[in-house]
């Protein structure tokens, strides 16, 4: 093919590109680091030196960026392991409230506000998919697509339970709860990818959307819920302006569920006969997330913890996630 024809495929176009995105997302960061250190390494003889002589100014800067390099290449060794079929797809993430009414509600509203800020600090793109308000404040539940790279791949870490524990402030008791929301996260996959879905295994509901969005809002059925009868895997979409855009989107949704349940079910079956390093149960608490009477976050998979809950609840998650990856990728 020549470089003219080539060029007018949109599709194979755009594949190159994101084929040479790809490489220099790795080449660029570790000629970077190379460059760093070779000059640390130049520069340290002369700064020892110094330090020695009671000037240890230049060293103390050159360990700082030392310091810098290490943590990039932990980074890009972490990445690394995302070698998984769909790690590098976009991903759909989905916080549902537990028992408890109001206060699981607001919990599931932190920690969309947790999940959009993280995504936002990795440089990926945030869309709200569907959401249901909760009766007084938050939401019974919200679904987001996270679009980066590798994004499935480092969002999988979060899959299952969350638990909080705090002084509500829906309680004029100001007593202590606890509080639950899980978190299911599936990756986007392309419409190259084949999955059977026959008519007679689906169910279509549509229903009025709820919150702002124009003049359609609650004056007609734009929104729409699929369920496929065999998994009871549901998925819905309230987003988009018509509701034949909303079913489109919920096909994709659906898609990716029945594509990704293939997939770990292949997965299963290889570490069935491999042996597995760890289990992992999806289902069980995966985190805690403790305001009172202490400040912890604390993974019960890693048993990793971070006392500055904050910094977490402001999207600071790569510790945990990273520490997964590491364990468990």
């Amino acid at each position: 093919m020549e470089a003219a024809d080539f060029w007018q495929d949109p599709e194979k176009a755009q594949k190159v590109v994101s084929e040479v995105k790809e490489l220099k997302s790795w080449l660029v960061p570790y000629q970077k680091f190379q460059e760093q250190l070779e000059e640390i390494s130049t520069l340290f003889p002369e700064a020892k030196a110094l330090s020695d002589q009671g000037d240890p100014e230049i060293l103390e800067e050159l360990t700082k960026q030392a310091s810098k390099i290490k943590t990039g290449v932990e980074a890009l060794e972490i990445r690394k392991m995302l070698s998984g079929e769909l790690d590098k797809n976009d991903t759909y993430l989905a916080i549902n409230a537990g028992a408890g009414g109001t206060e699981s509600c607001d919990w599931v509203s932190m920690l969309a506000r947790m999940y959009t800020r993280w995504a936002e600090r990795r440089g990926w793109s945030v869309e709200k998919i569907d959401f249901v308000q909760g009766d007084v404040t938050g939401f019974k539940s919200i679904t987001f697509r996270f679009s980066g790279l590798d994004a499935y791949g480092y969002a999988k870490s979060e899959k299952g339970v969350h638990r909080l524990v705090r002084i509500s402030p829906f309680d004029s008791n100001a007593k202590r709860h606890t509080s639950f929301a899980s978190v299911d996260v599936s990756p986007v996959i392309e419409d190259d990818i084949a999955v059977e879905i026959l008519p007679e295994e689906i169910r279509i509901d549509t229903y009025r959307a709820s919150g702002a969005g124009g003049q359609h809002v609650n004056k007609t059925d734009s929104a729409v819920r699929i369920t496929h009868l065999p998994s009871q895997i549901t998925v819905s979409c309230q987003n988009e302006r018509s509701q034949l855009q909303n079913k489109e989107t919920c096909f994709k949704m659906l898609r990716a569920k029945l594509y990704e349940k293939e997939v770990e079910e292949r997965e299963e079956k290889l570490r069935e006969m491999q042996g597995e390093k760890k289990e992992i149960s999806w289902g069980s608490q995966v985190r805690n997330y403790v305001f009172q009477p202490y400040t912890m976050v604390k993974d019960t998979r890693t048993k990793i913890e971070n006392a500055n809950i904050q910094s977490v609840m402001d999207g600071d998650l790569d510790l945990f996630v990273n520490g997964f990856l590491k364990e468990f990728g």
